[in-house]
This record gives C-alpha cells, structure tokens and sequence, in this order.
C-alpha cells in the first residue's frame, strides 16, 4: 500500500497533507513525522497535516512540526486546507473549532479568541502577559498572546537585525515557557501595516506563520499601536489579520498546492495496516 499526499504552502510555509478523511493510514508518531519532513531524506515541510474524521467539525486537523512535536494550531496549514477543502468547513484543532471558508483574496479563517491570562499561553508563573518584566538581549518588554498555541511577541525597530537563529531557540525554550512558545519580533510601519518574522516552536524560522500574524497584530493592537485591521508582511510575504467586535480573529491569505505523490510507509517506519481513524 502507498500512501498519497498533497505538498502545499501558504505563503512558503509548507506542508505535507495526508488525508485519512476516509480513508485508514498508518499510525503516524513523531518518529514517522520526522522522517517525512527531513528536506534529505523525506519528501521536506515545516508541518506535517493529517486530516481525520471529526464529531465537531467537517474534520479533525492534527499538526506535527518539523521535530515530531504535535501542536495545536497552524494558520497557513488551515487555509490550505480550506483550499484543499474547497468549501467552507468547520476544522477540529487541538486548539479549538476554526471554520475557513474561500474569499476573493485567497482563504478566510475565524481562528477564535485571544487569550491573555497568564495561565493559558501558559507562563511558568503568574505575571503581566500585556509588558512581561523579560528580556533576552536587546529584545525586551514583550507581550504574550496564546491563538490556539502560545507566542511571545517583541516589538522592535527592524526585526531583520534580529538574530533569531541564536535568540529564537534560547527564547523558545526558556523555562518561563512550560510548553515552550512562538518568537515574534515585528516592526509597526503604518496603523495598518507591519512587519513579521517568526521563530516557530519546533520548526525555526519559516517564511510565514499564520498564528504568528494572528498574535502580533492583536499584541499591537492591544498595545494601541495599529488599528483593528492591518496587513502583516512576513518573508513570503502578506496576511491580513481582523481583530472583530465580537473577538474573533478573522486571517485571510493565499494557499497554494505544490504538487501530489505518493510513498511507501515501510521508506519512513510506519507500519503497513490502517488505523481506522
């Protein structure tokens, strides 16, 4: 038995999508997730998906970083989904119900709430997520958003000059960060306009984060520095983030499908019978 995937990207964060909608795949474990996302030896991506069935939604999206680890939320992996999807549907997450639908600017997203107390990014111990008391180098006062998963954003004038190859995996693991966190450092260039770049949580820097958008713009936004409409510009390039009236966060970006293969699961340790799953 082989198994078919679907390489996409949304905005040059890219993805394996394996499909187990209706059909049963093997076990996959962080092992397995690991060696498809190798760029030498596996087919390469930041994210591993794996589409399921689902008793709250259309469907159940589980997301696996490039190390294995198995995260709750991933804002460009939702909408290539979407795109994938090709209809509105309402998506399991670990990090809760997001509903994506098409829009005439690529794929819409309604990624939930923010959340702001300390214990749900989680922090190790009570403090001020709004000018956290922290600081690694030259990176200082930041605030902390949790969008499903937990980021830490640093406001700076030029986030290019930021060495995140060294200060993104020290700030990533840190023991304030109990389930370790997202670094963000952006720059505001207009009241609606800034720009991003991200060291995600097992994966390291990668063109786009959607939920990296999502928390920076609301970090700013709660910060007063940029209205509740802005454009987040990353390496590969821009999302637009709405924070509405009612909280929820509103994503809209591109998606796009690379291409379609398939492998043998025995190539990657996986073992050969379905799950049911």
């Amino acid at each position: 038995m082989r198994i078919e995937f679907t390489k996409m990207h949304g905005l040059g964060n890219d993805f394996i999508v394996l499909d187990a909608r209706e059909r049963a795949l093997p076990p996959i474990d962080s092992a397995a997730a690991t060696a498809l996302a190798d760029r030498h030896t596996g087919i390469g991506c930041d994210q591993l998906i794996l589409l399921e069935p689902s008793t709250e939604g259309d469907f159940r999206m589980r997301i696996f970083n490039a190390d294995g680890s198995e995260v709750e939320a991933c804002g460009n992996a939702t909408r290539a989904v979407g795109l994938l999807h090709g209809r509105p549907a309402r998506i399991e997450t670990l990090g809760g119900l997001l509903h994506a639908s098409p829009s005439d600017n690529g794929i819409s997203v309604e990624m939930g709430k923010p959340r702001f107390d300390w214990d749900r990014i989680p922090l190790a111990y009570a403090m001020d997520t709004h000018s956290m008391p922290v600081g690694w180098d030259e990176l200082t006062d930041p605030i902390a958003v949790n969008v499903g998963n937990p980021h830490v954003i640093f406001f700076v004038a030029d986030p290019y000059a930021v060495d995140m190859d060294r200060l993104g995996p020290l700030i990533e693991t840190d023991p304030l960060f109990p389930e370790r966190i997202n670094v963000n450092v952006a720059a505001v260039t207009a009241r609606d306009a800034m720009t991003l770049r991200v060291w995600e949580r097992g994966a390291g820097l990668t063109r786009a984060c959607g939920t990296g958008a999502c928390a920076t713009a609301i970090g700013a936004m709660k910060r007063g520095l940029v209205d509740r409409r802005v454009t987040v510009t990353l390496p590969g390039g821009p999302l637009v983030i709405e924070w509405r009236e009612d909280s929820e966060i509103v994503m809209t970006g591109p998606a796009t499908e690379s291409f379609r293969g398939s492998f043998d699961p025995a190539d990657y340790g996986m073992p050969a019978g379905g799950t049911g799953a």
